[in-house]
């Protein structure tokens, strides 16, 4: 068995969020940006560097797609703690989309229906999607009509609190549909 090289042998390195920072820096010109920066503008690589060094700071490369590269001088631990609470904070604010799946049979009667209905309201209140079907087995795949039709009037009781995201769909024995709750104007 041959043993492989490892790929990323020499070179500049780069940390876990892909900053290259101070002498990993291989442009001849960068854009300086920052708080500790008097003017702002294009710099070669080697004032910027020294600019750091003397401020006891690093040169830290925060868009490297831009023409020239856009640096920063700052301290480099700082600014990692930074990005990560910034990408904490995004994944917190994120909204978690929650399904909810009630299932019916064709021949669901209506005492059964409103009870699902009831928690079908209860479910969109609190902001979840609603995934409604109708279950054929056996035999009852004849009554594709019959969950179509109860499946749409389930969607029309619902007019008032949510959309239909997809219309009821036939999926080998399941016949699906979503509901999506409408926003409510929050006080």
């Amino acid at each position: 068995m041959a043993i492989r090289p490892r790929r990323n042998m020499g070179g500049p390195q780069k940390d876990e969020m892909n900053h290259r920072i101070n002498h990993q820096i291989r442009v001849p010109q960068v854009r300086l940006v920052g708080d500790n920066i008097e003017s702002p503008g294009v710099f070669s690589t080697q004032e910027a560097l020294k600019l750091a060094d003397q401020l006891e700071l690093d040169l830290v490369e925060i868009s490297p797609t831009a023409d020239p590269p856009v640096c920063r001088i700052t301290d480099y631990q700082k600014f990692l703690y930074q990005q990560k609470k910034k990408q904490k904070e995004l994944k917190a604010k994120a909204v978690q989309v929650v399904v909810k799946e009630i299932r019916f049979g064709p021949n669901t009667d209506e005492h059964d229906y409103n009870f699902k209905l009831k928690h079908a309201v209860k479910f969109l209140n609190e902001g979840a999607k609603v995934k409604a079907y109708v279950f054929f087995k056996g035999r009852s795949i004849l009554f594709k009509e019959k969950g179509e039709i109860l499946l749409l009037k389930f969607a029309q009781d619902l007019e008032e609190l949510g959309k239909v995201e997809q219309l009821p769909r036939l999926e080998g024995k399941r016949m699906t549909m979503f509901i999506t709750p409408k926003k409510v104007a929050k006080k």
